[in-house]
């Protein structure tokens, strides 16, 4: 029994000391600290960044890309405790995330209804913050881009300035929104989380004025944000050997109507096969051309090509 008490004493000190440790670090308040260990210690985040999005003079709009049920509480240890975070029904109503909510102003909303309201804007103008997590699609639908509009009209009204946060990682976490087909669960992914330099919306579309809308800037800040958080010097072949990695090897990944689907497992070993082919027959840097129909062999061509070359 006194065995148990003192490992029980030793674990909550080692929390309150490696709390106290984030508190400096990344200048949060204690209870901030306390309720991010966790998380620090589970996923070993990448969380150098930030700092930035805490250092944001007001007014300031982060807009978090909402891959799972993770990036909530996440958000409401590490940004600044004067920010309103605005909430997804089934966010307000989650018990789990009652202990993180209490470190910050929260409110949930009705999508339909929220961004209609001037309270927002009177909000920001008064020198606040806002967190929005907005969905996480490529290509967003009707009632996604609804949102991104709804934001860069709020943060325009306010000239508030934007910050693209990323959690790169929470995609497959096993509260993620993602369908598990697209997304294989793991129960510790490591995480790293990109933020990226503020900018008003004015800001955005004078980088790219031949943009179609203040929305469109906007939505290609925030995928900005998850290119950031990506290992771009990997190149193309890594970047699909890590993908097959993460799904599984025998997961399909390509398919034609002659010789049926492949998986990576497949893909990879046709490939290889042709890239000692390609090999033999190419120069270093000569330029390779392939004309070949729309079916799996020029997949296989071109990641055999990509195989064979000095990068890998």
């Amino acid at each position: 029994m006194i065995l148990t008490l003192a490992l029980l004493a030793g674990l909550v000190l080692a929390w309150l000391l490696i709390a106290a440790i984030e508190t400096f670090r990344l200048d949060l308040r204690f209870t901030q600290a306390l309720l991010y260990v966790p998380f620090k210690l589970a996923y070993q985040i990448e969380d150098r960044r930030i700092r930035i999005a805490r250092n944001v003079p007001t007014p300031v709009i982060y807009v978090v890309s909402h891959q799972s049920r993770f990036e909530p509480a996440l958000m409401l240890s590490l940004l600044p405790d004067d920010t309103l975070h605005i909430l997804d029904e089934a966010s307000a109503r989650s018990l789990w995330l009652e202990p993180w909510r209490e470190l910050g102003r929260t409110i949930a909303f009705n999508a339909e209804h929220l961004f209609v309201s001037r309270r927002l804007v009177r909000v920001l103008k008064g020198k606040g913050r806002l967190a929005v997590y907005l969905p996480d699609d490529v290509e967003p639908d009707v009632k996604s881009f609804r949102l991104f509009r709804a934001v860069t009209r709020i943060a325009m009204q306010a000239d508030a300035t934007i910050v693209p946060i990323f959690v790169a990682g929470a995609r497959d976490l096993p509260v993620s929104l993602t369908p598990k087909d697209r997304a294989p669960r793991h129960w510790f992914p490591q995480l790293s989380i990109s933020v990226l330099e503020p900018m008003t919306i004015a800001e955005l579309v004078a980088r790219n004025p031949d943009q179609a809308s203040n929305t469109n800037a906007l939505f290609d800040r925030i995928a900005e944000a998850r290119l950031f958080g990506s290992n771009l010097d990997r190149g193309l072949f890594l970047a699909m050997r890590d993908a097959a990695d993460r799904t599984g090897a025998s997961h399909p990944i390509i398919e034609d109507v002659i010789s049926g689907s492949l998986s990576y497992r497949k893909m990879f070993i046709g490939a290889r096969v042709l890239g000692r082919r390609f090999e033999a027959v190419t120069a270093p840097g000569e330029a390779v051309g392939v004309l070949l129909p729309n079916a799996n062999g020029v997949v296989l061509s071109f990641v055999g090509l990509l195989s064979a070359g000095p990068a890998v």
